[in-house]
């Protein structure tokens, strides 16, 4: 947790540095070409450079890169040069509408970037459940089911632990429910804001409506943990609670070996 979270810093830190360095050398650049080209087209560069940046996925460094852009045309890009002035209308027009695009444009690349996260955060959820579901189906043992489980509800909830309990009431009042909400008795937590609350959480292993079981999860304190990922813990939990359901009803109903009916 510690490394991806310095790692994310380092993109942000980078982001917004390359908001205000990418102009600047672009605006640079185009200095020597200023006379030759319309200010219109000089303008839609700066509007692909603040795009480019609006890649990295930060809402505020595509800001800043709109804004370096419009002051990077200004002092690179119209008369008189080399001077934050504006002495036609026209320029001021342009430098204008090249800061609105350049937000629009870097809005737009930002929330498709995270579209695009949040789209490959939902495949790896759904290939979680199913790598589960080929294990039940291949009949895995259950204490290595508990164990998959257990090593899926860490990093899928960011946890510091998660163990596995056949005891899910021993006064744990705060609880991962069916639908995903978490509740400390009966209120209802804003996990998707503040993390998971106290230090123990339960999430219940059921089968047809008999509690099996539950895991208690130790969580990272103030992570946030959105709703798709509390259900795909459930949806884990379930296939876990049908699994070892499934196990015991085949002990109980399995019928005597031939040592058993020679000892009867």
């Amino acid at each position: 947790m510690h490394d991806d979270s310095s790692s994310s810093f380092l993109k942000i830190r980078l982001a917004y540095a390359a908001a205000v360095i990418m102009p600047t050398i672009l605006g640079a650049a185009l200095y020597p070409a200023r006379g030759h080209l319309v200010p219109a087209n000089l303008a839609l560069l700066f509007v692909v450079c603040t795009a480019v940046i609006a890649t990295f996925g930060q809402r505020g460094a595509a800001v800043v890169a709109a804004v370096a852009s419009g002051l990077s045309f200004d002092y690179f890009c119209t008369v008189p040069y080399l001077t934050l002035q504006m002495s036609r209308a026209s320029d001021v027009t342009t430098t204008l509408l090249l800061v609105v695009v350049g937000l629009i444009v870097g809005q737009l690349a930002s929330s498709m970037r995270r579209a695009r996260g949040r789209a490959g955060e939902a495949t790896d959820r759904l290939e979680r459940v199913h790598a589960l579901g080929q294990q039940v189906a291949m009949g895995a043992e259950p204490a290595f089911m508990v164990a998959a489980v257990a090593r899926e509800l860490r990093d899928l909830l960011h946890l510091k632990d998660c163990r596995f309990t056949r005891e899910p009431e021993a006064g744990i009042r705060t609880r991962i429910r069916g639908d995903g909400s978490v509740t400390i008795g009966e209120l209802v937590w804003a996990a998707e804001r503040y993390g998971l609350p106290t230090q123990r959480v339960a999430l219940p292993i059921r089968s047809r409506g008999r509690v099996l079981g539950a895991f208690v999860l130790t969580p990272t304190p103030a992570c946030p943990v959105d709703r798709e990922r509390r259900v795909t813990a459930v949806a884990l939990a379930d296939e876990l609670g049908s699994a070892l359901g499934a196990f015991e009803n085949d002990r109980t109903t399995a019928p005597a070996s031939p040592v058993d009916v020679q000892r009867s």
